[in-house]
């Protein structure tokens, strides 16, 4: 998605940015949105693994009745 943005819509997009939010609260604002990535991407290592967990628990329970 970001590849059809290009640089200067980057440009752009940051420029508005900074124009709306000022020099202050931006770096607020990319600390906020890193540790929200951080815990999604947390969040979904975790779900990632519980399922991968419930997986092999049913194949050991297949395995033994065999």
């Amino acid at each position: 998605m970001l590849s059809s943005i290009g640089i200067p819509g980057l440009i752009l997009i940051l420029v508005i940015a900074l124009v709306i939010f000022g020099p202050k609260k931006l770096p607020e604002i990319g600390k906020a949105t890193g540790e929200t990535l951080k815990e999604f991407k947390k969040s979904a290592r975790d779900l990632t693994g519980d399922v991968k967990e419930d997986v092999n628990e049913a194949k050991n329970i297949i395995d033994d009745k065999k």
